[in-house]
């Protein structure tokens, strides 16, 4: 039985369950034939955020789970019956046709006549889809739905042109959101590689001598962290720290998540004090780099604002012969190693004396300006397509809402510049 209507349609639009516009698929045991390797998709192979398959796994007939049952095929649109409310749904491409599944999957293979693979996928994203499959749901520990309360949805039908309009626009903006992730992927592996290759050769294709902490250029000094800057502590004396009368007043209080979290400089908060606060905790100026030292030990950012700091970050202040920039870089470089050798309690901690005696390696103040533009330049490009990916998300967000349930008909839909 269908359920019901949950908004109103265009005359134009007709209306079904998923189930009258989807024909039969099969089932298949690969283990059938145990020598042949056929491409698996589990339940964890689909991604809830691009909403595509990620992780199929070439499988050896033999060693095929026996969930591993239902066949697909290319435009197969595929919901996550375990667990729906995370919403792992996909479509088929076609170099996964004749791929194999979990059993946790839902297959809806559509009737080409009624509706379109594209549409379909599309409404089993919507928020009202999902509602519907969070309603219905099994089990306390292991909440599946079944693949009939998938079929009796309810489901829209535009005209198939309509139908397939909607999926193409939908279709675009969901390809533009991963060109821009190409992009930060591509650019961060780049960041790293460049950082590698300039902290150990510099910019001037000096010779390499060897130090403590391996090859650097020629030129350059490897020198202690606190000979070149000032090393100070956050400060809030008062215990327990959550204590409500301290909070809530005009002074940004940056903590130990808003640094680990950060793109290398701290731009945001999430936290304020008040002038009983301030009393209590320890004003750093902007410029100043911040590293946590407690539980997640080494990350950095530098403050773009004056902020109050609590003990469990370091403020360190360069001396007028180092670039800022350059020290950060560096010392992300060094995170994974002060992890490394964080002396273990009850949980990490590093102080002030593990820092001061931190091995730097510093060239030439100019050199220091150089390499710190070419990481910059990698990380305006990072940001500026995390940016424009997130532009596209709120778009998609918008556009899937408005077209599913035809507040904005797609013959008015007129899309921005995708680039």
């Amino acid at each position: 039985m269908m359920d019901g209507k949950p908004y109103p349609l265009p005359k134009t639009w007709a209306e079904s369950s998923i189930g009258k516009a989807v024909v039969k698929t099969k089932q298949r045991d690969p283990r059938k034939k145990p020598d042949e390797v056929f491409q698996y998709v589990d339940v964890s192979a689909v991604s809830n955020t691009s909403f595509k398959i990620t992780g199929a796994a070439p499988t050896l007939g033999s060693e095929a789970p026996s969930r591993a049952r239902k066949a697909i095929q290319t435009d197969d649109v595929l919901f996550a019956t375990v667990r729906p409310t995370l919403k792992r749904i996909a479509m088929v491409p076609p170099e996964l046709d004749g791929a194999i599944t979990s059993t946790g999957y839902c297959i809806l293979r559509c009737d080409k006549a009624k509706a379109d693979p594209g549409f379909l996928y599309s409404f089993l994203i919507t928020d009202h889809f999902n509602a519907r499959m969070a309603g219905l749901e099994r089990g306390a520990s292991y909440p599946a739905v079944r693949d009939s309360d998938v079929t009796a949805s309810w489901f829209p039908l535009p005209p198939l042109p309509e139908q397939k309009k909607i999926a193409h626009i939908l279709s675009a903006v969901q390809r533009a959101i991963e060109a821009q992730e190409r992009i930060i992927q591509t650019t961060t592996e780049l960041k790293k590689a460049l950082m590698h290759k300039l902290f150990t050769e510099g910019l001037r294709h000096e010779p390499q001598k060897q130090t403590e902490i391996g090859p650097v250029p020629e030129s350059w000094e490897v020198v202690e962290l606190g000979e070149i800057a000032k090393i100070e502590r956050g400060k809030f004396s008062h215990r327990p720290r959550n204590e409500p009368r301290f909070y809530g007043g005009e002074y940004p209080f940056v903590q130990t998540g808003d640094v680990s979290n950060c793109d290398g400089h701290v731009r945001s908060y999430t936290q304020t004090l008040n002038e009983a606060g301030l009393a209590i905790s320890k004003m750093f100026p902007a410029g100043t780099i911040l590293i946590t030292i407690a539980a997640n030990i080494g990350f950095t950012g530098i403050l773009e604002f004056d902020s109050a700091c609590p003990d469990s970050l370091i403020g360190i202040t360069p001396n007028t012969n180092v670039h800022t920039e350059f020290l950060n870089y560096y010392l992300i470089t060094q995170q994974p190693e002060m992890d490394r050798l964080a002396p273990k309690g009850t949980q990490k901690n590093i102080n002030i004396q593990f820092l001061k005696p931190w091995p730097v390696s510093l060239p030439s103040f100019e050199e220091q300006q150089e390499i710190a533009e070419a990481f910059s330049a990698t990380d305006r490009k990072i940001r500026l397509a995390t940016q424009k990916s997130d532009q596209l998300q709120d778009l998609f967000r918008t556009l899937l809402h408005e077209l599913m349930t035809a507040k904005t008909r797609v013959s008015s839909v007129k899309l921005p510049s995708l680039q």
